[in-house]
């Protein structure tokens, strides 16, 4: 399990430092806006997330052990671990990519307490949402790993979007655009607790089906 987990962590860091430095190399020195900057770290932070969270449940259910779970703990026992574990991941993938990113491309100004609040609040969605879709496409035959994406895509837009203007508004010098990132921030966290309720309460059916 240890080793099982440095992988997954490894494995998604090193994705969101390759396409860090794929973007920056592209971009760099061509005078990049601040609302494409904020959409580029978060198309990263997105995908880089992406690719770990999508076998939250793949793993139990090709092991085997996925009946074995179901018999030892309660539905949202299960759903709160792997959502923690799957909130710690994406931490850790913004811990990496952010910093790196700031110093590849250097925003002319950040408010590192409103980041740390966008972060944090579409982290927490993020985990919530794409958890529950790797639930739903589990114990799919074939084509998890596209399902998972094709799933989660309409589900994570908002979240994306939201993040995405935020994130415009902590790289920006415009106090209009400060002011919008903070109502945005309420946005972000209404997301992420509706997001994660809902999965809490649909978790059971779609885990014992």
């Amino acid at each position: 399990m240890e080793l099982r987990t440095r992988y997954a962590v490894g494995a998604v860091a090193l994705f969101a430092v390759t396409t860090l430095v794929a973007v920056s190399g592209a971009v760099s020195g061509t005078g990049v806006r601040s609302d494409v900057k904020a959409a580029l770290l978060w198309i990263i932070l997105l995908f880089a997330a992406l690719s770990g969270l999508s076998r939250a449940f793949v793993r139990e259910e090709e092991a085997g052990t996925a009946d074995a779970l179901r018999l030892a703990a309660p539905a949202t026992a299960v759903y709160a671990g792997k959502w923690l574990f799957n909130t710690a991941l994406v931490l850790v993938v913004e811990a990496v990519s952010v910093p790196l990113f700031l110093l590849a491309l250097p925003p002319e100004t950040v408010n590192f307490r409103l980041l740390i609040g966008v972060l944090l609040l579409g982290g927490l969605g993020l985990s919530g949402a794409a958890t529950f879709v790797a639930a739903l496409i589990a114990q799919a035959s074939a084509g998890k790993s596209a399902l998972f994406f094709i799933v989660a895509f309409p589900v994570l837009m908002p979240l994306l979007l939201l993040a995405t203007q935020a994130t415009v508004g902590v790289f920006d010098a415009v106090p209009a655009h400060h002011a919008r990132a903070v109502g945005d921030l309420g946005v972000l966290a209404a997301y992420a607790v509706v997001m994660t309720a809902a999965a809490l309460m649909l978790f059971g059916y779609v885990w014992h089906e």
